[in-house]
């Protein structure tokens, strides 16, 4: 029987339990996930399909979809660990439809504030009812409940408190935190275990929401006048000239004050250091070899009073669409998008070598710097897709090197915390290239959460130059 079809006496008519079709929306994302689907969007098409039966969702339970079926996905290994605890049946051996089914309810009863214990259980029962698992029902049940007894005592309790940990420190650190068993033994190779647990906390935390002011159309304090004036909290973001953070939820970001006239976009903090790290100029010819989806050309663009040449390029014409349509909206004409391979340009584009006085490479990369934003990240990252990304690193640059002008700069940047792909790749190709010398180079960590919010993502930033 599939997960979503039901059984006479199982179905429970969802309209009479407040609540029940935001954790039936985030039960479906759990299972789209395990298939495959990226979080974003498999959240993003459930939202659309109930909204085209008519069934949409108020502001509030979908940001209860959000919170459950996000953090439900962060927190897989943990709440795994507690199925593997409390059940008969291990996790991995569960049915795929209870055992997601079983995280919803779980992660209510460890995570969620806003929840009360009776109603995550009484819902999570109702959903196994209402989606054909009605026999599994009293499993599901009898499951949350003993969780709550084990935990009765524990008042404060972190969530992890009364499952068993391994005595291996980094086996321990990947169940407490929900890391992938290979990420939490690198961790504790590059950090100390203090630096490693401030790591896994900002993964598991839910992602400010940072903007970056248009300073063409704008500067920060009137847009933070004009939120204020709107009733959203905000406050400048320091190091970041024109960034400003958002203190409360939000729903649609494009329905904030400002966005249709292009006063600002979207950019995490840390992102928002990578650009000027170029020192680009007005009239310059700039290259930004990996653009889409376009935060870090509009900033170049912003930075150069859209007085330059600045080429975007990128495999994909339909994220090359995206950067378009916000370029046109922050009334940015200097960006000319170009669906290019960055690894050959020399064959598209002969007569560009060594013409750029600035060059972007925002390199494809693992992401560890951005777990908190893509929960599902942490899961599909491989040490062995981590392989190949290096080298596709090292032949994007090989490719880039040459489009630079004698005294040219190079910014080479990732979202990740990898050596291998950061300082280690750099480490190489200064090797390789005697003539080319390194300015700068940092290193961003993810920042806990500071408040209800995360800080920044983690990123990585070489800037090289060539030659005069």
């Amino acid at each position: 029987m599939h997960a979503s079809e039901t059984v006479p006496g199982d179905t429970v008519p969802g309209d009479t339990i407040p609540g029940l079709a935001s954790r039936q929306l985030a039960w479906q994302v759990l299972q789209a996930v395990a298939a495959g689907a990226y979080a974003d969007a498999a959240l993003e098409r459930e939202l659309a399909s109930l909204a085209r039966t008519g069934g949409g969702l108020s502001a509030a339970d979908r940001g209860l979809a959000t919170e459950i079926a996000y953090g439900a996905i962060r927190q897989r290994l943990l709440l795994d660990g507690w199925i593997d605890a409390l059940g008969k049946v291990s996790a991995l051996r569960q049915p795929p439809a209870l055992r997601w089914l079983l995280h919803v309810g779980l992660y209510q009863l460890l995570f969620s504030d806003r929840v009360p214990a009776a109603a995550a259980v009484s819902t999570t029962v109702a959903l196994a009812k209402r989606v054909g698992l009605g026999r599994l029902a009293p499993v599901v049940n009898g499951m949350l409940r003993s969780l709550l007894r084990r935990r009765d005592s524990l008042a404060g309790a972190e969530p992890w408190d009364g499952l068993p940990l391994p005595a291996d420190a980094a086996a321990a650190l990947a169940l407490r935190r929900s890391l992938p068993p290979w990420l939490s033994a690198e961790l504790l190779g590059w950090l100390p275990p203090e630096r490693a647990e401030a790591f896994a906390l900002a993964c598991n935390a839910v992602p400010a929401l940072d903007l970056r002011a248009n300073p063409l159309r704008t500067t920060r304090d009137a847009l933070l006048e004009r939120f204020t004036a709107a009733g959203v909290a905000a406050r400048a973001l320091p190091g970041a000239p024109h960034g400003l953070t958002l203190l409360e939820r939000v729903g649609d970001p494009r329905d904030l004050p400002g966005y249709a006239d292009g006063l600002w976009c979207v950019q995490d903090r840390s992102a928002q250091a990578i650009a000027p790290l170029l020192d680009p100029q007005p009239g310059q010819r700039i290259l930004d070899a990996c653009a889409a989806p376009g935060g870090k050309s509009t900033h170049l663009a912003e930075l150069i009073g859209d007085q330059g040449e600045l080429w975007a390029l990128d495999r994909s014409e339909a994220r090359l669409r995206r950067l378009d349509r916000n370029a046109e909206r922050l009334g940015l004409t200097c960006i000319r998008s170009l669906a290019l391979d960055a690894t050959a340009p020399a064959e598209a584009k002969p007569h560009w070598q060594g013409t750029f006085d600035r060059v972007l490479l925002d390199a494809p990369c693992s992401g560890l710097g951005t777990l908190a934003r893509h929960p599902d990240a942490r899961w599909r990252i491989t040490p062995e897709a981590i392989d190949g990304l290096v080298l596709l690193q090292r032949q994007l640059l090989e490719a880039l090197l040459p489009q630079l002008a004698p005294g040219g700069r190079l910014v080479y940047a990732t979202c990740t915390v990898e050596p291998r792909e950061n300082g280690g790749l750099i480490a190489a190709l200064l090797a390789a290239h005697p003539g080319l010398s390194l300015l700068e180079e940092r290193q961003w960590w993810p920042e806990p959460p500071a408040g209800e919010r995360g800080g920044g993502d983690g990123f990585y930033a070489a800037v090289l130059q060539a030659p005069a």
